[in-house]
């Protein structure tokens, strides 16, 4: 995080003007994320910590919003903040830019979280409803349609995954027991791109493991879900957001000095 503010400030960005974000403010001091802010730069979140009813509006524009039929069980659908996923004023209002920093890790809704779903489940509420039972899954259309919004396409301009340490199952959460040294960092403004190759390098790990691709991986003990949908993916490159073809990803490796 540092580097990369380093960087924004050798291009002429002021440091009052660069804001630290992070959806869950709980989430942020836990993690120490605001106390590694240098001075002068803004931290905010959108909401204070994770609930499974994400209806709370104080960080979000009620003016943007994903509109989808979809709701948690026992909720009443005629409610437009049960059908809604509102985004957070800090995308819509404070910034102008943004710089999107996932890890490379398996999810076992969506196959795999890389740029695609850090945006998609970090910048709006109501996000549990995508993948609410182990058989109601949504993240394969929910994921596209929030991250196909204008205001995403407009500022979301570069992304830098951490896959220096990877997970390859057991996703979300960071279970040592399948985390890798994968010793990598993917730099690219295509997050379907980056997605894409993302997922190969997670299939091509749990391949030497003797694991199942994500797409067909069954529920078990780590794993709460059947067939996750990681095509949210393909369905993202087919609403432009980016390239999902391998033949028209190029990839350069570029390999530092031990």
């Amino acid at each position: 995080m540092n580097q990369v503010i380093d960087g924004l400030k050798q291009a002429g960005v002021r440091p009052r003007d660069i804001v630290v974000y992070n959806r869950y403010r709980r989430e942020m001091y836990d993690a120490g994320i605001a106390q590694w802010a240098p001075e002068g730069v803004r931290i905010a979140w959108a909401s204070e910590a994770y609930t499974r009813i994400q209806h709370d509006m104080e960080g979000y524009d009620p003016d943007v919003f994903m509109d989808m039929a979809l709701a948690l069980p026992g909720e009443d659908i005629t409610d437009e903040r049960v059908r809604r996923s509102y985004v957070t004023r800090v995308l819509t209002k404070q910034v102008n830019k943004v710089v999107n920093l996932p890890t490379l890790k398996h999810h076992d809704a969506s196959g795999v979280t890389v740029t695609l779903k850090n945006m998609s489940h970090g910048f709006v509420n109501n996000v549990e409803r995508s993948h609410a039972t182990r058989t109601l899954l949504a993240t394969g259309t929910f994921i596209p349609a929030v991250v196909n919004l204008p205001v995403f396409r407009q500022k979301m301009v570069l992304h830098i995954v951490d896959g220096v340490k990877a997970l390859y199952n057991g996703g979300p959460g960071a279970r040592p027991q399948f985390i890798w040294e994968h010793k990598t960092m993917y730099f690219g403004t295509d997050p379907v791109a980056l997605d894409k190759i993302g997922w190969k390098v997670v299939d091509e790990k749990r391949a030497e493991l003797g694991l199942a691709p994500v797409a067909f991986e069954k529920a078990d003990r780590a794993n709460r879900f059947s067939n996750p949908q990681v095509e949210h993916i393909e369905l993202a490159g087919i609403l432009g957001l980016g390239e999902f073809d391998d033949k028209k990803i190029e990839v350069r490796r570029f390999d530092l000095a031990p």
